[in-house]
């Protein structure tokens, strides 16, 4: 596993995960709001919430992202694709959450933008988000940052809200634009 660097916007500094970062984070996914669109429902427990978390079969990387007076603002990972590797131009999966009292504030866009900019940088050719397609909000994000729609799975994810239809969305590294 590639190590996760510090990577920074006008607001914040996107940091690796540390075990501090469940009690910040368990307010916003012990929701059942929150966790509308998860694949899971809510944790439970904030030990529950850090075994998911620090999962050590799991393959991506965590970026906590820390406005200038250390408050956590949200949560953005980046998981290689199947079979990708950077040699061949690898692909990159993204996801994002927002702590529930900082939505609104833009951080989703401005943390994105420099976890994109970080990917692409390091050799990524492509990125993609998998949506509920009843996420409107994140929908409205991902088109924002200038992915495209390229599929959408119908009854693809068995989650604790039942069967969801998934929208698919991929960004090459060639139409990636980062100004704001």
């Amino acid at each position: 596993m590639a190590d996760t660097p510090i990577l920074t916007t006008p607001r914040f500094t996107l940091r690796p995960l540390e075990r501090a970062d469940a009690a910040a984070l368990f307010p916003t996914l012990s929701d059942p709001g929150q966790c509308l669109y998860l694949s899971r429902a809510a944790f439970a427990s904030e030990e529950e919430l850090w075994g998911w978390l620090a999962d050590p079969t799991w393959t991506g990387r965590t970026w906590i992202a820390e406005d200038a007076g250390g408050a956590l603002a949200g949560r953005f990972v980046a998981v290689p694709g199947h079979g990708s590797s950077v040699e061949d131009g690898a692909v990159f999966e993204i996801g994002y959450i927002t702590v529930m009292d900082r939505q609104g504030e833009g951080i989703a866009k401005e943390c994105s933008r420099a976890l994109i900019n970080h990917l692409f940088e390091g050799g990524a050719r492509k990125l993609t988000a998998e949506v509920d397609a009843r996420n409107a909000p994140s929908i409205a994000l991902l088109e924002r940052l200038g992915f495209t729609r390229e599929a959408t799975l119908r009854e693809h994810d068995a989650t604790h809200i039942g069967l969801c239809d998934v929208h698919w969305y991929g960004l090459l590294a060639r139409e990636w634009s980062s100004p704001g």
